[in-house]
């Protein structure tokens, strides 16, 4: 394994030390303890795609080499075994490496301190998908809301949300006002949502287009596969208007999705052929005043006529 690779393998586990060691508190004489993997299941609602990719097999070779360097969390379930709540790419890899047991942490966490440790131990990690952290940080943002409770006052909804979002940004390289867009993403169908992981179609529009019913946005899917289309954020932006007014049928999905992008207008006029029709002593500025002028009388002239 070259160098590189083990750089990025220690860079790779160092957030989940730091969450071993800073998650919720340390109880006096807790243990590592190795876990059949056929014991620990995965956390409720995990946002996090778990995939087999380059980053996954250095884990693997890693585990290989070393073992697992970090323990994973665990809690007890009611039902038997563990939920995972860090360490489902670790409990993969070794999967993968053969291996047949996990060092975890067991603790007694209830669901909010589980969700809010489980998106933080994975949101700092680099390349996450938008889907990723879309639900990551909507997950987040319920279970601070729960924690915190709804605060009094009229508008409380809001100032909830507001409040909640700007902690969210506190810990993130998001702004709060990204953190909005990325949980406006989780209204998206699940099909459109992964066209923006796929890159096929841009935030921006995407964050548009969330504002749609379901039942629009399943009609626009359609759409787009029959006219082979994305939107561009100005056709996303008006249905979403039309949506919001109740005038979204599919006709009007239809007039905005095909509408003809205007075309740069550029009209190079020859000199040459000006000349014939000038005096001599006109200055470029005289030419296009009674060009324009001509244009005017033409216009009015075109109007006049009934088609």
């Amino acid at each position: 394994m070259g160098m590189k690779s083990s750089a990025r393998n220690i860079q790779m586990t160092s957030y989940d030390d730091l969450f071993s060691v800073g998650g919720p508190a340390e109880t006096p004489g807790e243990k590592v303890q190795e876990i059949a993997l056929e014991e620990l299941f995965p956390f409720k609602g995990h946002p996090f795609k778990v995939l087999d990719d380059e980053a996954m097999e250095e884990m693997v070779e890693s585990i290989r080499i070393h073992g697992v360097l970090v323990p994973g969390i665990v809690r007890p379930r009611a039902e038997g075994g563990y939920e995972l709540i860090a360490g489902h790419r670790r409990r993969h890899a070794l999967e993968l490496a053969g291996k047949t047991t996990m060092p975890v942490i067991i603790r007694e966490l209830d669901d909010d301190e589980s969700t809010l440790f489980m998106v933080d131990s994975n949101l700092q990690r680099e390349n996450l998908l938008p889907s990723e952290k879309a639900w990551a940080y909507k997950m987040k943002l319920d279970a601070i809301r729960r924690k915190a409770g709804r605060p009094a006052g009229n508008n409380s909804r809001q100032v909830g949300e507001n409040y909640s979002v700007s902690i969210l940004s506190e810990n993130s390289n998001d702004s709060a006002r990204n953190i909005h867009r990325f949980i406006r993403l989780t209204e998206l169908l699940s099909e459109l949502l992964q066209m923006v992981d796929d890159k096929k179609l841009p935030f921006n529009p995407a964050v548009e287009l969330s504002y749609l019913t379901k039942e629009e946005q399943g009609q626009l899917l359609e759409l787009m596969g029959k006219l082979s289309v994305m939107p561009s954020l100005e056709q996303a932006k008006r249905l979403k208007k039309y949506s919001q007014e109740g005038k979204l049928g599919r006709d009007v999905m239809d007039a905005i999705l095909t509408e003809e992008r205007p075309a740069a207008v550029n009209v190079t006029l020859k000199s040459e052929r000006l000349k014939q029709y000038f005096p001599k002593s006109f200055t470029q500025t005289q030419m296009e005043e009674v060009i324009f002028s001509l244009l005017e009388t033409w216009k009015r002239d075109r109007n006049g006529v009934t088609e």
